[in-house]
């Protein structure tokens, strides 16, 4: 589990509780190191809002990045809106209207399929007439999975994401400049460079026909042991060898090891083991801890058994797997404890839900160099009751 900052100094005690906590200095050690690649390699690099989409920071990803890629309408409006540079987009499917609307706002809009291509042609039309700049692509799936995690791995059989080249319609390419493909989650570069053999193997006799190919995302850049070097050599070799413009669409990368949820222990208890129950949930706050699944680090804890007292931690929700993990500790927890869930911003803010009516976590901006902390955004019951009807 990464954590760039010494998060021992955040003052968890002047927040409230939950609260998920993003330090701009690591965001931006990330997007400095994601222009560099950028530099040096020819890619245009965009932010995928998908997976941190926390609008305070736009005007920094804007400085660093080309702009945002998006998987439908709203996220295209917040790139829009607020980012600048270039927006992407992406959808497994557009109902007509919100396509209507994302064609005059989108910079590159990606396809799912020949047919959806097909039947867009209306309003594919009407739009370039208005903004001739307009660039659309296909989404190809190479056959060739990375992922360890079936749900999470684009490529997997069966998979309703991106075009085969058995189903792809090669008589329907006019007015695709671009092709784009995406099998990667968390990995480092010999999964990309693996992925890449298999698309010029299936796709290569379509890429001089090109003029942009997008890596898509699941790409762990600003991780320290990432071959940072090894990726720049291969963008700019595929790049010459097609003549084609590349983009990467990092999403984890630019908040990792970045973040933090400071939660607090509401009640203890023991059925077969030590219980806690948190002021947090996994399937509200963290789902991903489910979805994964994965462990999250937690800062002065250990692996159940390492300390002299473990406890398995759990939400607040009816729910009877709302679980986060079993953890040990080097003294007994106690009631309205703080504590510390690390690399806790991508894929956070983005999927909190109000299951049971629970309170979606606080948002803070510290900077780990001044120690300032500013709660930016807090929730309650007007936010549950607004999402409903």
């Amino acid at each position: 589990m990464l954590q760039f900052t010494d998060i021992t100094r955040l003052d968890a005690e002047a927040l409230p509780s939950p609260c998920y906590v993003v330090d701009e200095v690591a965001v931006e050690r990330n997007l400095a190191i994601l222009a560099e690649v950028a530099e040096a390699s020819g890619a245009k690099v965009l932010s995928a809002l998908k997976a941190f989409s926390m609008w305070h920071f736009a005007p920094m990803v804007s400085r660093y990045l080309s702009g945002t890629c998006a998987s439908g309408l709203h996220e295209a409006q917040l790139g829009r809106e607020h980012y600048g540079g270039e927006v992407h987009v992406f959808g497994a499917a557009y109902s007509d209207a919100d396509l209507a609307e994302i064609l005059k706002i989108a910079d590159h809009v990606v396809f799912n399929s020949s047919a959806q291509w097909r039947r867009a042609q209306p309003l594919v039309r009407e739009a370039l007439a208005r903004r001739p700049g307009l660039r659309f692509g296909l989404r190809i799936n190479p056959e060739h999975s990375e992922g360890d995690v079936p749900i999470y791995d684009p490529c997997a059989p069966g998979s309703r994401l991106g075009i085969p080249l058995s189903e792809l319609d090669e008589q329907s390419l006019d007015g695709i400049s671009g092709l784009h493909f995406h099998t990667l989650c968390e990995h480092d570069f010999p999964p990309l460079e693996r992925t890449l053999a298999a698309v010029e193997e299936r796709f290569g006799h379509l890429l001089g026909r090109m003029q942009w190919v997008n890596f898509g995302g699941g790409h762990h850049i600003t991780r320290p042991d990432y071959q940072r070097d090894d990726l720049i050599r291969c963008v700019r070799d595929f790049a010459e060898r097609h003549q084609v413009q590349v983009y990467l669409e990092p999403g984890e990368a630019i908040a990792i090891g970045s973040g933090v949820l400071v939660t607090t222990v509401l009640d203890t208890s023991f059925n077969a083991l030590n219980q806690a129950i948190l002021d947090t949930s996994a399937t509200c706050h963290m789902p991903d801890v489910l979805e994964m699944p994965y462990r999250p680090g937690l800062l002065g804890a250990g692996e159940p058994g390492e300390y002299p007292h473990t406890y398995r931690l759990g939400g607040l929700t009816c729910l009877a797997g709302d679980v986060i993990g079993d953890y040990s500790f080097p003294e007994p927890l106690e009631i309205g404890q703080k504590l510390i869930f690390k690399d806790m911003s991508h894929y956070t803010m983005v999927k909190t839900t109000t299951f049971n009516g629970t309170r979606l976590p606080a948002i803070a901006v510290w900077n780990s160099e001044t120690g300032e902390l500013r709660v930016i955004r807090e929730f309650g019951y007007q936010d549950f009751r607004e999402r409903l009807s």
